[in-house]
């Protein structure tokens, strides 16, 4: 069983990724405006502590969850371990004595309190010696009442999360502010128009997903792309010794290794490692992005079943944020890859089947649950499963991360 839910990353000053935040539902269909909060929070706790781990999502980071006064009153928080947690107030809850009492407690025990979308309003100011973190929504809130906030924050050493940043502009404005904390889209776009050329590893990984995108492999030609490259040469002899695979004996050849990832695994394997080697300085969070989206949309080709070739999606999905990877919009990069025209016409017009995918997997991060159930509808697609392939698309980018982090 699992249960769904996006995750947003939220990130610190240097663009390393401090957290997430958490928004669970039952499954895709019970998210709309009737959906009972309470209910939604309490399935969370059920699932990320009794059934799963809530490390699944989050790999270890700590998780921004939202509880209504009253779990809050009924000491919900306190079920999920303090380390793995950030408490958020919803911006509905009232400021109550009891809301207090318990927001007072938590504290005392060591967890985290946020306040979410916050608008100021002086009754709140009770609670600012216990609360660690306020949520401003930049969407929602003009520059004014943003420094506002900012002002009377500071007095209580209240550290502030930007939060719906979508351009590098209001990413540098909160900066200025003093916001310690992001969370937004504003890393999914190139923060500088540049060209930027390949370095020779990058080239040859560009040759290997070329050669790989090919209805019948040529193994000889992706042999002596690797022989000529001992860098690569390296990653996949490593990658190819994970238990992740199981061998009857050692690899002895760049063949050998070859064999054993095998033609579907081997293509993963190229598109994550070009997408990671790249530009190495990028945030981590932004390569996991990419790998999570190439699995969510080769799930839902396979499932779909409407491409000759489910890889396609893998590969559309991994290069739908090369262009911050590069910092280079993705027009130019695209004339520098070999690949498919189906592959840029999705990347570079969003038009197309795999432009479809892209767009699915863009509303389950934003948590836009109404557009993707009518995308799923309109596609189509078994509503019950495309939840597991998000959540599964999710646990395998941390372990392939990981995976490549080692070698």
């Amino acid at each position: 069983m699992f249960f769904y839910a996006a995750r947003q990353p939220i990130f610190d000053q240097n663009k390393q990724l401090f957290a997430y935040e958490l928004l669970f539902r039952d499954s895709l269909e019970n998210v709309f405006p009737n959906i009972d909060g309470d209910q939604a929070t309490s399935k969370l706790i059920e699932a990320s502590q009794f059934n799963l781990g809530l490390e699944d999502f989050t790999d270890q980071h700590p998780a921004f969850i939202n509880f209504s006064d009253e779990l809050l009153i009924k000491k919900f928080p306190s079920l999920i371990p303090k380390e793995q947690l950030v408490v958020e107030i919803l911006e509905t809850a009232r400021p109550t004595k009891k809301l207090l009492n318990a927001v007072t407690e938590l504290k005392q025990e060591g967890y985290t309190i946020a306040l979410d979308d916050y608008v100021h309003d002086p009754v709140w100011l009770h609670f600012f010696p216990y609360v660690d973190i306020i949520k401003v929504d930049f969407r929602e809130s003009t520059s004014e009442e943003i420094q506002q906030i900012g002002k009377i924050a500071r007095k209580f050493s209240i550290k502030l999360l930007a939060e719906k940043v979508e351009t590098y502009e209001e990413f540098n404005s909160a900066l200025e502010w003093g916001f310690t904390y992001f969370q937004g889209y504003f890393f999914s776009e190139p923060e500088v128009m540049q060209s930027r050329a390949l370095a020779p590893s990058q080239m040859s990984l560009a040759e290997l997903l070329y050669e790989s995108s090919k209805a019948e492999m040529d193994l000889a030609a992706i042999i002596n792309i690797f022989q000529r490259d001992v860098t690569l040469s390296f990653k996949l002899l490593r990658y190819a010794n994970s238990a992740i695979f199981k061998r009857r004996g050692d690899i002895e050849t760049i063949k050998q290794a070859l064999v054993v990832l095998g033609q579907a695994e081997l293509k993963k394997f190229l598109a994550v490692l070009f997408a990671a080697q790249i530009n190495s300085d990028k945030p981590v969070e932004l390569i996991r992005l990419s790998m999570s989206r190439a699995h969510f949309c080769e799930s839902l080709a396979k499932d779909h079943g409407q491409l000759k070739d489910s890889s396609t999606a893998f590969l559309t999905g991994m290069l739908s944020v090369i262009d911050a990877i590069l910092d280079e919009p993705i027009e130019s990069i695209m004339t520098k890859l070999p690949l498919a025209q189906e592959i840029k016409t999705a990347l570079i017009e969003r038009q197309g089947l795999l432009a479809s995918y892209l767009d699915l997997v863009e509303h389950y991060e934003k948590a836009d649950w109404s557009q993707a159930t009518a995308l799923i509808h309109e596609l189509q697609l078994n509503s019950d499963l495309v939840p597991d392939y998000y959540h599964t698309a999710i646990q395998w980018s941390n372990d392939r991360a990981s995976e490549l982090a080692a070698s």
